[in-house]
């Protein structure tokens, strides 16, 4: 694949494209939204997460069970390099994904990875999607947590539609006063 200096105004809207779809791949990990995380998919493609690999409906399908048994997860998303070829583009996805554990005293761990997401994406029917995805692990980290609850922070994150995600668009301000 060539890597051309100067991007064409098609190719600019192929990588936010792309780019659309790495986070929303993120949103969907993140909140267990599986048909969010399948949108970002072609049918046929392939995932390789080491233990988690096939086609999307066994990746999804492994997804479940294992992304369940953490209390919460966050996927940050970092240094995207997107190089389109025409219908077919590789992109490289620097990431941190944060995995937590905890008991209802808040005692548990943090399990966090370095990782790169490496991607082949293919344009069809107008949609960019990935073709087959490979994660390369690059470090790890796992510490013990000591939380002592959620306390009264403000607005926690759910994993289900109850998120703020799912009611901020029809959020009001209390009246004043």
């Amino acid at each position: 694949m060539e890597i051309r200096e100067i991007a064409g105004l098609e190719d600019l809207i192929a990588r936010q494209q792309i780019a659309d779809v790495i986070y929303r791949y993120a949103r969907g990990i993140d909140r267990l939204d599986f048909e969010l995380v399948r949108s970002c998919y072609h049918p046929d493609a392939y995932d390789d997460h080491g233990s988690l690999s096939g086609n999307v409906d066994t990746f999804i399908a492994a997804a479940g069970p294992f992304l369940a048994r953490w209390t919460a997860t966050q996927h940050f998303m970092g240094n995207m390099l997107i190089e389109v070829d025409g219908e077919v583009a590789r992109a490289e996805t620097y990431a941190v994904a944060y995995h937590r554990r905890e008991d209802v005293e808040g005692i548990g761990k943090d399990d966090v990875i370095g990782i790169r997401y490496v991607d082949r994406f293919e344009k069809r029917d107008g949609k960019w999607r990935i073709a087959y995805r490979v994660v390369a692990t690059e470090w790890r980290r796992v510490e013990p947590v000591h939380a002592r609850g959620r306390g009264e922070i403000g607005v926690w994150g759910q994993r289900d539609p109850n998120d703020v995600l799912g009611w901020i668009m029809q959020a009001k301000a209390p009246s004043s006063r």
